[in-house]
């Protein structure tokens, strides 16, 4: 199967080099900038918000009278930026998305720029378009062998400035082999997994998994550091080197956490056949008081990279529907309860008397409900499937479904 997979370096540019990235970024936001006024106006005197290839071709007769570094740079920074507002456009119209707003030079999410054309790749060197070739700090033999052997296409290299250093996403189309459906053949292989604060996750098998909390423990020196830059004079050598401090605490935080959820996902998408999370709102969790506690989880991206993680490796990812209420049932004899507030750590049936951690009830629930799902006798619009069909190894799963219970039961009771 194709799949879009990106490599991403870290680059070790020269100085002048660095300078030609820093134009290329700073060409990519003032063409999204100036395109998204173009759209405000349309917008204002009532008229259809114009298209990429649109604002291309305006954008191309503006320039020359106005922009004379457009020559310095290569014109694929500035298409591809107009191509990302209409795309953000497009998300805002539907729903999934904000209102476009104007990139800030100080931000590190919009400190990018985006070259197709022709881009090449060295064992230490990568070729990008009017840049040339930029040494990397890694080595590049994986992409080079699967390159060489006709298994992966470059489709686009995307640059990105953290702090003082410069990143190279490299996007590809890549050959990989279609992964084997991987049928369940024990119980203990479906995993149920309950998202929390306290501890990341725990497995319906009993094992927890602690967030690192990257923000949370970094929060203080973040403050300080935060406090430290609004006393220096703007623009001054201090003030640039308080930046770049910040910059590169803010940088090691997204690191730390970006690691954590990489491992864990590739460990749960490779050994296990089945996982069954819940459907979690985040969007509104992440406006509640416990926002930075929810942000600094990233329970969004967790789930993105496992769902597809598991297609890439052949297991199911079960979606819980959000409603369905893990918490309130009781694993052990299905009994719907009141609903517990988050200080309440344990759970306690009133019909059976089982007392047992909230998070381990809940999914030790969602197991079940993934049980169910492959066996087939639950319907497909309460949960849903990332990986396509899950109705095999259903049979073999259906005449151990009462034993293994009985075993799950007894270790409750224990």
């Amino acid at each position: 199967m194709n799949v879009h997979q990106a490599f991403r370096y870290e680059l070790a540019p020269n100085v002048e080099q660095r300078r030609a990235l820093a134009r290329h970024v700073g060409a990519a936001r003032f063409a999204y900038n100036w395109g998204l006024e173009q759209c405000l106006k349309a917008l204002e005197a009532g008229e259809r918000i114009p298209s990429a290839v649109e604002l291309h071709r305006a954008w191309n007769r503006w320039k020359r009278a106005h922009v004379p570094w457009w020559v310095e740079v290569s014109k694929c920074a500035p298409q591809e930026a107009l191509r990302d507002l209409a795309r953000a456009f497009h998300n805002w119209k539907a729903g999934r998305a904000k209102f476009p707003r104007f990139k800030r030079k100080k931000s590190l999410d919009d400190n990018k720029a985006r070259f197709t054309g022709t881009i090449r790749v060295f064992a230490r060197h990568i070729q990008l378009p009017r840049i040339g070739k930029v040494r990397s700090k890694e080595k590049t033999d994986r992409l080079l062998t699967l390159l060489s052997a006709g298994r992966a296409r470059i489709l686009s290299a995307t640059i990105s400035r953290e702090a003082d250093r410069w990143f190279v996403s490299l996007t590809c189309e890549v050959e990989r082999p279609a992964p084997a459906k991987r049928k369940v053949q024990e119980l203990d292989e479906v995993v149920g997994i309950d998202l929390g604060l306290s501890s990341f996750a725990v497995f319906s098998d009993g094992t927890r998994i602690e967030a690192p909390r990257p923000l949370g423990k970094a929060l203080r020196l973040l403050r300080r550091r935060s406090k430290a830059l609004s006393r220096k004079q703007k623009g001054s050598s201090n003030y640039c080197r308080a930046t770049l401090r910040l910059a590169r605490l803010h940088r090691r935080v997204r690191n730390i956490r970006r690691d954590f959820l990489h491992q864990l996902t590739t460990e749960l998408a490779r050994t296990k056949p089945a996982v069954v999370i819940e459907d979690l709102n985040v969007k509104g969790l992440i406006r509640g008081r416990l926002s930075r506690s929810v942000a600094d989880a990233s329970w969004g991206e967790f789930r993105r990279m496992l769902a597809y993680k598991c297609r890439w490796y052949g297991s199911r990812l079960i979606v819980v529907d959000r409603f369905f209420p893990s918490t309130q049932t009781c694993a052990q004899c299905g009994t719907v309860g009141r609903k517990l507030p988050l200080s309440e750590r344990t759970f306690r049936c009133e019909q059976c008397g089982l007392e047992l951690d909230r998070d381990l009830n809940a999914a030790l629930n969602l197991w079940r409900y993934g049980l169910a799902h492959l066996t087939g006798s639950t319907g497909s619009s309460s949960g849903s499937d990332a990986c396509g069909d899950s109705s095999d190894g259903g049979t073999a799963l259906a005449g151990r479904s009462t034993s293994h219970e009985s075993r799950k039961q007894e270790g409750i009771r224990e």
